[in-house]
């Protein structure tokens, strides 16, 4: 399961597979309404008369992006038809259009005819139901369109545009589908269907002996045909290959505010470093949301999806993006965050990308009891993240902005919601979304939002509410020392969780723990931060030659062996750059950063091969698990890297002047 490439502006995502099909395309919101749905939009060559499609097995890949860009830069080969293609993939910076370059290399010494098919398998708005696809003869083009969705297909060689289409029924009684027809080199021509449709066009060249050609195809996308038409001839009038150009350099300048004295770090994790940067610019969109994934193979093991904006994930994630340098991107974030708020000043569960409220397993009653189906280290993780950019950017205006309908609101219902005989927040559900009670991790992470809401309101003169929730933070932090450290075991307890209506420790190993210091609870050399990190450390361990940090003892998700000693849980690349930036944070000589440098290496050692990180990994043999690319890890990496940077820079200030 994973999404290989990943492309896309702000408001039109594409993900390509190791195959390079298109199989998700979302628009008009980055992670919302996905109009392929997981599909396969294949992609084939005929060639001196033999067919074959890119996910047959003689096909051998090599797949990446041109550096410091979006643009993908991969070779496809096949040793059998003496054919090799060098293709580019690109989604245009501000307008919605993808532009796919293919070079065909001919291996052969004499002359050869080379077909290409383009396949688009659609359902748009997430149906099969009522599609239209059809022949335009205007422009020679081919576009599928269903209420206010266009996409317009069209393409250019050397020998001029579009050479044959078709479009037909799929997945409808024995109907497979246009690509079909494709396999025998010749497109039947039919101009229209309707319903559970598909389509397939070819472009033809004649490729010289030991020679190249080169063909481009493209995708507008748009509201109605007027805007499909408009911007198929942009692309026409401004040549496909320039805009390609263009492209890269955009996103060469978009990297530029990113730090560039990275320490004594290798070039690959350098490399990591930016490509993580671009590909957390794809997930967020332009109106606010940042996704957690858009991986849609997850769905063959849950009929649902990552396509959420969880505000846990977005907060973390926008405080790495902020600490890299990119406050402009994820400013919208606080805004939708403002927006989505409840009247009672907490965040739900998890948000479409248009706002409205996610779906969500957390229940309102359970045994007749009423609960807050909330994780409210989501809402107190938002306020966090928000101090933490302004501190570090002085950008005072955001905030400003948010005072009222963020700030103050949420902030109010992190005070409220508090458990006076215990001096601790509420339950709620963990991190993970997983159980109910009171967590080490989410008590932490509410102090920092009661922090930041103090800090803001100082800051704005509002003493007297900033006292208060000083205060309250003041409280909490005694309530985590009281109840959550267990003496005997020498570390933090997971949380507290009800038995026979009383509050017992949970002493599971849990590597979330490490938000005692992350959230400023206690110093990061303070003894029992220690202690529980080295406890995480050592217990939490995966001791197979993969290696990583499991999220706990005994991790159900996607588990893979029962051997819990050896394997607590599958590698988690968060969990295992948590344990990094604490090694970072609590370095105190150069040497002391050789740990967290290996580690930053191994996430990129288990990256997949185009450079995109998963959540989770296989404990045996590496592979992906869930979702890949997972926006969280590619987020956690830039923040590594940037903490990794800032250390090394005072570490060696520090020996010099020794």
């Amino acid at each position: 399961m994973a999404r290989h490439l990943v492309i896309g502006n702000g408001k039109l995502l594409l993900n390509l597979d190791q195959h390079c099909y298109i199989r998700d395309i979302y628009y008009p919101y980055v992670g919302q309404l996905n109009h392929v749905g997981g599909h396969y939009c294949r992609f084939g060559i005929w060639i001196g008369g033999q067919f074959s499609w890119l996910d047959e097995p003689e096909w051998k890949f090599e797949l990446d992006y041109i550096e410091d860009s979006l643009v993908t830069n991969i070779i496809a080969r096949h040793d059998g038809l003496d054919v090799e293609l060098h293709m580019n993939d690109g989604i245009h910076q501000r307008e919605c259009i993808y532009i796919k370059r293919v070079v065909i290399r001919n291996r052969r010494s004499e002359p050869r005819e080379a077909r290409l098919f383009f396949h688009q398998d659609l359902m748009i708005e997430g149906s099969e139901v009522g599609d239209t696809a059809a022949y335009y003869p205007e422009n020679n083009t081919l576009f599928h369109y269903k209420r206010s969705n266009y996409f317009m297909f069209s393409g250019s060689t050397d020998e001029g545009g579009m050479m044959q289409y078709s479009t037909g029924i799929k997945r409808f009684h024995s109907a497979e589908g246009t690509w079909r027809d494709a396999e025998d080199g010749v497109l039947m021509g039919n101009t229209i269907a309707q319903g559970s449709v598909d389509s397939t066009i070819s472009f033809r060249t004649i490729v010289p002996p030991n020679g190249e050609k080169t063909i481009y195809y493209w995708m507008s996308i748009g509201k109605n045909l007027e805007e499909v038409k408009a911007l198929n001839q942009y692309v026409q009038e401004n040549n496909p290959e320039k805009l390609l150009s263009r492209m890269v350099i955009y996103w060469k300048h978009w990297l530029r505010r990113a730090e560039t004295e990275l320490g004594d770090l290798p070039k690959p994790v350098v490399r990591t470093f930016k490509q993580s940067l671009l590909l957390v610019r794809t997930q967020v969109d332009e109106r606010g949301a940042i996704l957690a994934a858009n991986d849609t193979d997850i769905l063959q093991y849950n009929r649902d999806h990552y396509s959420y904006m969880w505000p846990r994930d977005g907060a973390l994630i926008a405080e790495a993006m902020s600490l890299a340098g990119y406050q402009s991107v994820i400013a919208p974030f606080f805004h939708f965050c403002a927006q989505a708020l409840s009247p009672e000043g907490y965040l739900y569960h998890k948000y479409n990308p248009d706002g409205t409220v996610g779906s969500s397993w957390h229940p309102y009653i359970v045994q007749g009891s009423r609960r807050l189906p909330i994780q409210e280290d989501e809402t107190a993780l938002v306020l966090f993240a928000l101090w933490q950019d302004y501190s570090r950017n002085q950008v005072i205006e955001l905030p400003q902005s948010l005072y009222s309908n963020l700030i103050r609101k949420a902030a109010s219902f992190l005070s409220e919601y508090i458990d006076p005989s215990l001096s601790l927040p509420k339950p709620s559900y963990d991190l993970w979304e997983e159980r109910y009670g009171i967590w080490t991790y989410t008590a932490s992470s509410v102090y920092a939002g009661l922090m930041a809401a103090a800090f803001f309101t100082e800051l704005f003169g509002d003493y007297e509410r900033s006292d208060h929730y000083k205060n309250t933070a003041s409280t909490i932090k005694q309530g985590i020392l009281t109840h959550l450290w267990d003496e005997e075991s020498g570390r933090f307890a997971r949380g507290l969780i009800q038995k026979d209506n009383r509050w017992v420790k949970d002493m599971t190993l849990e590597s979330s723990m490490f938000g005692i210091w992350e959230f400023g609870v206690l110093p990061v050399h303070d003894d029992k931060v220690s202690r529980t990190m080295n406890a995480i450390k050592e217990g939490l361990q995966i001791r197979t030659h993969i290696g990583g940090i499991a999220r706990y003892t005994n991790d159900y998700y996607f588990q893979q062996s029962g051997e819990i000693d050896k394997v607590p849980g599958n590698p988690w690349i968060i969990c295992t750059l948590w344990v990094a930036n604490y090694e970072i944070e609590s370095a105190l000589t150069l040497t002391d950063l050789e740990g967290p440098k290996r580690t930053l290496q191994w996430v990129v050692d288990h990256a997949l091969q185009s450079g995109l990180l998963p959540e989770q990994l296989n404990p045996h043999d590496g592979t992906p698990l869930s979702v890949a690319p997972l926006t969280w890890s590619h987020a956690t990496f830039v923040q590594s890297v940037s903490k990794y940077a800032e250390k090394y820079k005072e570490l060696q200030g520090k020996q010099q002047q020794e």
